[in-house]
């Protein structure tokens, strides 16, 4: 479904813009931050590396797992992301079962037949949405319906660049749009604006053909952001 994660220095710029993003975290909250993140990229990386759906939906039920009981068993030994969600992130009050919750999501695109927009929204609200709830747990704020928002259209704008089919891609594109523009109508609390701040550059992606991470424009937007909640 998803093809590789793209050129390495546009890999790296995405992980510079993410650096800034995490630098604007509270320092006692900034490794849960980063965990949570890091654990959406393994969880994409599961679906990007597999050619088999059998083994995919293997790898994907070990996390699943595993992150059901985190609350509860603890981390399994020699998983640097698990230990660390264990330590910074269901102490805030992320229980296991709403990390599980995205699984979910990234079993859709282990289907091989193509996404409508129906499974587009199960994929952006088991993926986005839990994920923007469990980073807003950790930033100590309550989840609201425009974050819910923000966290699917953020899910459908990375879709939208990564999916192979173009008809697919332009569907996510647009259910992108709709939901970041419902997710960003009010200013964001300070609290907040970590999130914001991914909500940003993922409107950045879609607004040109070809998105330019770690431009001096983009970082300035997040300045801006940070300043402003907008």
């Amino acid at each position: 479904m998803l093809p590789p994660s793209g050129e390495p220095s546009i890999a790296a710029a995405r992980l510079a813009e993410r650096g800034v993003v995490c630098g604007y975290v509270p320092t006692d909250r900034r490794a849960g931050f980063a965990a949570l993140l890091a654990l959406d990229d393994a969880l994409a990386g599961i679906v990007r590396t597999t050619r088999e759906p059998i083994v995919g939906q293997m790898r994907l039920t070990w996390w699943y797992e595993a992150l059901e009981t985190l609350d509860r068993a603890g981390a399994p030994v020699g998983e640097p992301i698990l230990t660390a969600l264990a330590g910074k992130v269901v102490p805030r009050g992320v229980a296991g079962p709403m990390l599980a919750a995205m699984i979910d999501g990234w079993e859709m695109l282990l289907d091989p037949d193509p996404l409508d927009a129906t499974h587009m929204q199960t994929f952006a609200r088991a993926r986005g949405e839990a994920l923007f709830g469990a980073l807003a747990v950790v930033l100590g704020a309550p989840i609201d319906a425009g974050m819910a928002r923000a966290g699917e259209g953020w899910a459908l704008a990375d879709l939208a660049i990564h999916v192979r089919d173009p008809a697919q891609a332009a569907l996510a594109r647009t259910m992108a749009i709709d939901a970041l523009a419902s997710g960003s109508q009010h200013a964001w609390p300070r609290r907040l604006r970590p999130i914001g701040m991914l909500s940003l550059l993922a409107r950045a992606d879609l607004a040109v053909s070809q998105p330019r991470p770690g431009s001096p424009r983009r970082l300035a937007r997040l300045l801006m952001h940070r300043i402003w909640g907008r």
